[in-house]
């Protein structure tokens, strides 16, 4: 990447899944960036939902990504994302595996069932595990179930691979990095991959990449708000 590349501002919060796709998203395509870390609540120099914070992003949630080299500021994962394939990634390293029609579906359906399907069951068994006031044992095992099935989806679709990349091809691509962050809390949301054992191993493989570890490294240790 040009050396004359101003950081872009990665805004996150150190516990939340959905910055880590962005920052693997920028340590692969070699995108210098700074974190800012916000906090819960609604103080209004430094919380998600105070007045500072929904001037960047009215939706009061991370990420949110400005670029001062364009003037854009983005917010929601996936429009991060788009944004950073559109912009910076002219070798096509995280983006559809080819030129068909059914590379660009294969690509997109697999972004979408994340964040409508298999994100939010996860957040949702995060919540009601650790966070909701009282327990509420039927909520948590309807979306534990939800979250089982949707492990169970991407198992299918790795059974019988190398289990290496959720797309073809020998490199880490954007889907990889919208699921990692979310199917890697499944121990923190109690949900074991005995079951799932090509989920297991494509785990593995991701969390191994150097750029994945860097992310994991640098959005806790990011400037706080």
């Amino acid at each position: 990447m040009a050396s004359n590349i101003k950081p872009l501002i990665l805004h996150a919060h150190g516990t939340g899944p959905n910055p880590y796709k962005i920052a693997i998203a920028l340590e692969i395509l070699d995108v210098p960036y700074e974190v800012k870390l916000w906090q819960f609540g609604d103080a209004p120099t430094n919380g998600l939902k105070g007045s500072a914070f929904l001037k960047i992003s009215e939706n009061g949630r991370v990420p949110a990504v400005e670029d001062p080299n364009t003037g854009v500021v983005s917010w929601e994962s996936g429009a991060c994302m788009n944004y950073l394939l559109r912009v910076y990634d002219k070798e096509n390293k995280l983006g559809p595996r080819g030129e068909s029609e059914q590379d660009h579906v294969d690509f997109d359906k697999w972004i979408f069932f994340l964040v409508s399907s298999l994100g939010p069951m996860m957040g949702q068994v995060n919540w009601f595990k650790h966070y909701h006031a009282q327990k509420n044992e039927d909520a948590l095992k309807r979306y534990e179930e939800q979250a089982l099935r949707c492990f169970g989806v991407l198992e299918g679709h790795l059974k019988g691979r190398d289990g290496k990349f959720i797309l073809p091809g020998s490199t880490l691509t954007a889907v990889d990095a919208h699921f990692y962050p979310w199917v890697y809390q499944h121990g923190y949301a109690g949900l074991p991959l005995d079951d799932y054992p090509s989920v297991a191993k494509w785990i593995q493989s991701v969390g191994e990449l150097k750029e994945v570890k860097a992310a994991y490294e640098k959005v806790p240790k990011g400037q706080e708000v």
